[in-house]
């Protein structure tokens, strides 16, 4: 049986983890992309949390089925977990900075990395398909209108296999060696709190951030540009595997 006090500080300590790890860098660009494609800062703020709902939903399957089974994950995974988030970064940033030097004409403002990405891999099956006898004139494209309440919520979810998490997770596994299922249950669900109450504070500066500048053409441009850089710099750190030597977002 744990102590009462001890049990209070690891919750705590939990909780101050997930706070840091919502404050990671891959998801500023996540949260940032949503919310510099949405006309209302109330729409912003929505997406945002589906987003964060998403994220936190993956963590709690993986969390809570290593906790049950006493399942540990692979060592490599983390080193894993960190390139493909630094690979779709760097893919994602490379488009999107792509599309300011080739506007288009039907553009009306700028489009969610994740559409940029399906759209440029459905010309580039367009163009081989026309190399091919295809007989399509115009490339296929989806997602038009940028994300909808079940795409965001799938990026989330695919975002919660990012950097860090496997770690995390070996942590509330080593939590209920320790104490039990349900410390290390407690743990986990102490984590997602302090991750959606750090991921939520993000949402709202994010909205009200870019809201600010719908009135003016050239700052949601100029910050849209500052997003897609900011991705190819972190997305190129984390493909290299050394997102460890970033420096601390939280002191």
């Amino acid at each position: 049986m744990i102590d009462p006090v001890n049990l209070r500080l690891a919750l705590g300590s939990a909780v101050g983890l997930g706070f840091r790890h919502g404050l990671d860098y891959d998801h500023i660009a996540a949260i940032t992309d949503i919310s510099s494609v949405q006309s209302r800062a109330r729409d912003a703020m929505r997406y945002g949390l589906l987003y964060v709902l998403g994220h936190a939903t993956t963590v709690a399957v993986l969390g809570a089925g290593a906790i049950a089974f006493r399942l540990a994950l692979p060592p490599a995974s983390d080193r894993w977990a960190e390139r493909l988030v630094g690979a779709t970064l760097l893919v994602l940033g490379i488009y999107v900075l792509g599309t300011f030097f080739r506007p288009s004409a039907h553009s009306h403002g700028p489009k969610t990395r994740i559409t940029l990405l399906i759209n440029g891999l459905l010309w580039i099956y367009w163009r081989l398909s026309l190399v091919f006898g295809g007989t399509r004139v115009e490339a296929p494209q989806v997602f038009k209108n940028g994300y909808g309440t079940s795409s965001t919520f799938i990026v989330g979810v695919i975002h919660g296999l990012g950097a860090e998490t496997p770690t995390q997770i070996l942590l509330f596994l080593m939590a209920a060696n320790l104490g039990g299922t349900a410390v290390g249950l407690l743990g986990l669900l102490a984590f997602i709190i302090g991750l959606i109450v750090m991921n939520t504070l993000m949402c709202a500066s994010a909205a009200g951030l870019f809201s600010a500048t719908l009135q003016r053409p050239g700052a949601t441009r100029a910050l849209s540009l500052l997003t897609s850089a900011y991705s190819i710099v972190v997305g190129a750190i984390f493909l290299l595997g050394s997102a460890s030597k970033l420096p601390s977002l939280t002191g």
